[in-house]
């Protein structure tokens, strides 16, 4: 017999729930994050508090489990609903942090994330001064993928002086966020 689509997903997230295995466990949370990227699966991932899940994995020191998690994320938030929990949730911040992944690919998720997530009411915490400080640096990697998209974040997210604020802090630190390796 067939599962359908929730009952296919809810099979994934007890699968992750209860293996050892963190091979399996990373295999599963991949999985999630593709199925995040379809709006179809959005009420879906709502219900079985897959959101939750990947704000759990943020944290984790399994750099794929954060990976995957980060993606997920991306993909969900570009829906209302999904963006309003994500923010309720004291999301930003754990999303922040993931800025000094050494994972590209979990920073440049970060990065579109908080692009997503902002809204006159989380401007303030998505493009606070570290924020803006660290993509200046992005700015100036030679990876293109982070650059551009640092750019974007800072010309369209954030206004002429929350730039020019964070250009003269950084002068005067040297305290930074790492960038990704290549």
């Amino acid at each position: 017999m067939e599962l359908g689509r929730l009952e296919y997903l809810q099979a994934l997230v007890t699968e992750f729930q209860v293996t050892d295995s963190t091979e399996a466990k990373e295999q599963v949370l991949a999985n999630l994050a593709n199925f995040a990227y379809d709006p179809s699966n959005y009420e879906y991932l709502r219900q079985l508090q897959v959101l939750d899940l990947f704000l759990d994995m943020l944290t984790e020191d399994n750099e794929s489990l954060v990976e995957f998690a980060m993606g997920g994320l991306c993909n969900l938030c570009l829906d209302k609903t999904n963006k309003e929990y994500i923010l309720e949730a004291n999301g930003v911040e754990p999303i922040i942090n993931c800025l000094s992944s050494s994972n590209e690919e979990t920073v440049v998720s970060a990065v579109t994330t908080l692009m997503f997530l902002t809204t006159p009411r989380s401007r303030a915490q998505t493009t606070a001064l570290p924020v803006v400080e660290c993509m200046l640096r992005f700015s100036l990697s030679a990876n293109r993928r982070l650059s551009n998209l640092a750019s974007i974040f800072l010309q369209d997210y954030c206004t002429p002086p929350q730039v020019e604020e964070a250009r003269n802090f950084s002068k005067h630190t040297a305290v930074g966020i790492p960038l990704p390796k290549d």
